[in-house]
């Protein structure tokens, strides 16, 4: 298998998609560290069940010398870092959560948590992965991004605004850094959990979706993307990769 023995660092992995993502990685021989800011003892427990290997590291990503320590804990354990998942965020649409105010009522601490999570985090966990990585010449960084591109009937609804402000940052911040990283060997892509390369609806996908086990393997094909994919928005088409959604620069 090719990511036996891979070294595969998740924010947010908690549970929803990180913990089926730690789960689905510890399955195929990975050693997986999990980092939060939720207790972590469930995804734990799973993963033992499985024989697989996983270390907790609680972290609040929006604190960079908490961010800074995970890698370091991480790189001392295991020797090494190969994949890192930034999954960590604020969510706001599945149906279960309260809709969040309109931009009218919201607070300014309220705006400030959901960027610091979703945009900083990612921001904050990538700057302090790349000297590891760059050290060992190679890795991949899956962002959780989202391409902006909706249908007239699946425009966001009213207080969905400052998640997908955050998510659409977290698609452009991935395609503008990945260049930097290409002389190391370090593919780092942007990609939703559900679309297709022709449908990228997340509104509608996590509302349909009865379980995180409908992701399926997209992270896993992810974890494994050739570098001709990096900077780009992925999918997954016929249980392979394509550039899915369109890149910032060509939606103007």
């Amino acid at each position: 298998m090719a990511l036996q023995g891979k070294v595969v660092i998740i924010t947010g992995g908690a549970m929803g998609i990180g913990r089926y993502n730690a789960r689905l990685f510890a399955a195929q021989g990975a050693r997986v560290a999990v980092a939060d800011v939720a207790p972590m003892d469930t995804v734990a427990g799973e993963v033992a069940q499985l024989g697989g290997e996983l270390m907790t590291v609680p972290t609040d990503v929006r604190d960079e010398e908490q961010v800074r320590e995970l890698m370091s804990q991480v790189n001392d354990r295991y020797g090494r870092i190969d994949v890192l998942i930034n999954g960590a965020a604020i969510v706001t649409h599945f149906g279960w959560n309260p809709r969040w105010p309109t931009v009218k009522d919201m607070t300014l601490d309220f705006f400030d948590k959901v960027m610091r999570t979703n945009l900083y985090g990612t921001f904050l966990c990538t700057k302090h992965v790349l000297p590891y990585m760059q050290a060992q010449r190679s890795g991949h960084i899956i962002n959780f991004g989202q391409a902006r591109v909706f249908g007239a009937e699946n425009r966001p609804e009213a207080g969905a605004a400052i998640y997908h402000v955050t998510k659409v940052g977290v698609e452009v911040f991935t395609e503008e850094v990945a260049p930097e990283l290409r002389e190391f060997n370090i593919c780092m892509v942007s990609m939703s959990p559900g679309a297709t390369a022709t449908e990228e609806a997340p509104l509608e996908v996590r509302t349909r979706m009865r379980g995180v086990e409908a992701i399926g393997d997209r992270y896993l094909l992810a974890a494994e993307a050739p570098m001709e994919l990096s900077g780009h928005h992925i999918a997954v088409e016929e249980g392979r990769l394509v550039i899915g959604g369109g890149t910032a620069s060509q939606r103007g």
